[in-house]
């Protein structure tokens, strides 16, 4: 143990040799440094433990050699000194002699516990300033972010309300170039269409002129023409004389000669008499001349009277015919023409409105039954309106293709007793200029009608759509503004009745005309029912029949008549309810069918297995272009 302690000691020693900071010596305090390590500090159990054992070993050594003093000592090569070492280990051994050792010892540590107490309080105290520089520093960030946050916020709205304002004053500065643009557009109308009025009234006057002039003409042609043909005629009279004179004379004289003679002379003597005219006529200018111009005052009167008649004819026809825009029309194309035919359809006509008024309902169109009972509703007030002589009212039916619009225009008609004509939005485009004539001559014509006329425009929003859009033509603007002009008041003579798949793209006035509408949905399954039902009767059941006639029953070979088995009710309605979203058009395309397929099979009979087939190919076909329509619409 007093090895390992002098070791220990000889080691603290050497170290602080050569440190040179700390020596310690035997006649003065002995002071250790706070921050020393454990190898030069030892613990107190060890120095007691120690200082004993130095005590056993000085004890037994109380007499030691005398040594000799070095004065000369060797340091080595990195200047070790061992007389600290020697003087240390004297200090030691005076300490362990001493007998305040362990007291000396108890104070070290105590110093050392102080230190070591206020070494940790300092570190606290340290560490509590470092984190509530933290806690500054954080609040300072936190206040920096706060602030930058709210300018940014602040930068943000002045931003919007810059942007709002801009909008603002960008659209108010599109409103007014919009508001300048249509009233331009407005004047531009107004001026095409003065300057188109005063364009057909030069017209007109110019045609008056014209047929003055050639009214005239052709009297002075006439008055010329019989003056010459007057001439002519005397001429003829007094050389026909001449020539029988001359004839009777060598008759006379020749008339003993012989029957060959006399037939030879005769054929002699006309050929005389037209070289002899003809020699007359050469030879004498007055009467080459009147022959001349006889022959051209012929061919101008030809000519004359040929293109009179043809203008005289177009203005017949203009003033008293049929408008082109007109597709079909229950009245005549002239006042006079078809009078006998006319009134056998008037007759049938009657009795087909007597039908219709005992409750047989609109013929051939079904239709959904509130629907129905308004179109009868509408139809009672117009005629009732029409004897009252009260204003009509101008009606807008919407719906898909192929319900029945037409159809219900043409028995509105008919229930109402006014005449019916038909035409087509699509057919204005193409006149281009003479659109606006064309509907002046339409409107003219129609208010010649005595009992009221019902004109149904089809396809309406062809050319009654909106005026602004970009891709209408001016004609079509023009045609559009002469409709409104003339539907501008309530008429007494006209019902104008409007068809359209596309109700929103007519234009905003043409809808202000409109005082009923009509949706026509497609039909329901008890609808659908109805007109399989009515189409069976038409295609099947009655297919090959004869027209009633003497000539077609004469020269019309007879068609073989279709046969039913077994389709009944119940298959029928099976039908109606798989032909869900189809139009009332699609199911007469449907039966068509069926007649075909039966005429395509051997023995001419339509059985349930047929007709089940046909439904369900023409069902599948409607659902794929359904679906058609449907991708064709969601790529657009």
């Amino acid at each position: 143990m007093a090895r390992v302690f002098g070791a220990g000691l000889i080691t603290a020693l050497a170290s602080a040799a050569l440190g040179g900071v700390d020596h310690a010596y035997a006649d003065g305090p002995f002071n250790l440094s706070p921050f020393s390590s454990s190898s030069a500090a030892p613990t107190p159990s060890q120095a007691s433990s120690e200082s004993s054992t130095s005590s056993q070993a000085s004890a037994a050594n109380a007499e030691p050699p005398p040594r000799v003093r070095n004065d000369n000592p060797r340091t080595t090569s990195a200047g070790f000194d061992p007389e600290a070492l020697e003087r240390g280990a004297k200090a030691l051994r005076e300490l362990n002699d001493s007998s305040h050792a362990k007291k000396v010892f108890e104070v070290m540590k105590k110093q050392e516990e102080t230190r070591q107490t206020e070494l940790v309080a300092k570190g606290a105290e340290f560490r509590a300033l470092q984190a509530q520089a933290e806690m500054e520093r954080q609040k300072v960030i936190y206040e920096e972010q706060k602030k930058l946050a709210q300018q940014q916020a602040q930068i943000k709205s002045q931003m919007a309300r810059y942007e709002d304002e801009l909008a603002r004053k960008r659209m108010q500065a599109e409103n007014e170039h919009q508001r300048a643009r249509n009233q331009e557009l407005v004047k531009m109308q107004e001026e095409s269409a003065i300057r188109q009025e005063q364009a057909r009234r030069a017209t007109e006057e110019q045609i008056q002129a014209q047929r003055r002039q050639t009214e005239k003409e052709r009297a002075e042609i006439e008055r010329e023409t019989i003056r010459v043909k007057a001439m002519a005629e005397a001429e003829g009279r007094a050389h026909e004389a001449k020539l029988a004179e001359e004839v009777n004379r060598r008759m006379l004289v020749d008339r003993a000669n012989a029957e060959r003679e006399k037939w030879v002379a005769a054929i002699n003597t006309t050929f005389d008499h037209i070289g002899g005219g003809l020699r007359a006529i050469l030879t004498d200018q007055n009467k080459l001349v009147v022959a001349v111009g006889g022959v051209t005052a012929l061919a101008a009167g030809i000519y004359t009277t040929r293109e009179g008649a043809r203008v005289l004819w177009s203005y017949v026809d203009r003033i008293l015919g049929q408008p082109s825009l007109i597709r079909e029309s229950s009245r005549g194309k002239y006042p006079w023409s078809g009078l006998l035919s006319r009134g056998l359809s008037t007759l049938s006509r009657n009795n087909k409105v007597s039908a219709l008024n005992k409750g047989n309902g609109f013929g051939d169109v079904i239709l959904n039954p509130s629907l129905q009972k308004r179109i009868q509703q509408l139809a009672s007030a117009t005629a009732n309106t029409k004897s009252h002589q009260a204003p009509f009212r101008n009606m807008l039916f919407y719906g898909p293709p192929g319900t029945g619009k037409t159809m219900a225009a043409r028995e509105l008609a008919l229930k109402s007793g006014l005449d019916y004509a038909l035409m087509t939005g699509g057919d204005v485009a193409p006149l281009g200029p003479q659109a606006v004539t064309k509907i002046h001559q339409l409107f003219d014509w129609s208010k010649k009608s005595k009992k009221g006329l019902l004109l149904f425009i089809d396809e309406a929003d062809a050319f009654l759509c909106e005026r602004n859009k970009t891709y209408m033509s001016e004609a079509q603007r023009s045609a559009l503004n002469a409709l409104l002009f003339r539907t501008g008041d309530q008429s007494k003579d006209i019902v104008l009745a409007l068809a359209t798949n596309r109700p929103g793209d007519l234009d905003s006035a043409v809808a202000d005309r409109i005082d009923e509408v009509l949706e026509f949905p497609l039909p329901g399954e008890d609808e659908r029912l109805k007109l399989l039902k009515l189409y069976l009767d038409k295609y099947i059941a009655q297919a090959g029949a004869r027209k009633p006639g003497l000539f077609s029953n004469l020269f019309r070979k007879q068609q073989q008549k279709i046969e039913v088995r077994g389709l009944t009710d119940d298959i029928l309605k099976e039908a109606a309810a798989k032909t869900e979203g189809f139009s009332g058009r699609e199911i007469a395309k449907l039966m068509a069918s069926v007649q075909a397929a039966v005429y395509g099979s051997k023995d001419c009979v339509l059985d349930p297995n047929l007709f089940r087939e046909v439904v369900d190919y023409k069902v599948a076909e409607h659902q794929q272009r359904m679906k058609l329509a449907g991708t064709e619409g969601s790529s657009s």
